[in-house]
């Protein structure tokens, strides 16, 4: 199968925080926010894979600075590594300021997605061939985070672990 690039699924969405969209201090809902996040990571995981996806997890949400009301909010996704059916995919939250239009990053995420087939069984995906510095950190810290969470849910044995080993043990 051949790779695809994670330019090729960048995904870029665009919301204003409404006040049903907001709690009862002006800020926008959490919930509302990982909304937004995992509709924009689940379209950049079906452009990757050309198939359809699932959400098989949410790895890390970040809510570092709170959004208010009338806030424009962009979102932006790209894959940042595919393994056998799986894919990791990065989510930077900006908020633009309305008079200049300066984008200031205040949110990030980290979501898995599955492509599946009619019956809901999983399916391979293409490789991802990270381009960029950014890119290529992320693509190389996924495969320690995937394998965190696999030892965490019982699923890989921590000796197996050859990235997180070679962070703490040395040859």
């Amino acid at each position: 199968m051949k790779g695809k690039t994670a330019k090729e699924s960048l995904t870029i969405n665009t919301e204003v925080v409404l006040p049903n969209d907001t709690n009862h201090i002006g800020n926008l809902f959490g919930g509302k926010l990982l909304q937004w996040m995992d509709v924009t990571s689940a379209i950049a995981a079906g452009r990757h894979s050309n198939r359809v996806v699932v959400t098989a997890s949410i790895n890390h949400v970040s809510f570092d600075n709170p959004i208010k009301q009338n806030s424009v909010v962009t979102l932006e996704a790209k894959v940042s590594r595919a393994f056998t059916s799986s894919m990791e995919v990065h989510i930077d939250v900006y908020v633009e300021h309305r008079i200049t239009g300066e984008k200031t990053k205040c949110n990030e995420a980290i979501f898995t997605f599955v492509a599946i087939d009619q019956n809901g069984a999983p399916l391979p995906v293409p490789p991802l061939i990270p381009e960029t510095e950014e890119e290529i950190k992320r693509y190389e810290g996924a495969l320690r985070r995937r394998q965190l969470s696999l030892i965490l849910a019982g699923r890989m044995k921590p000796h197996e672990a050859s990235e997180l080993k070679a962070l703490f043990v040395e040859d």
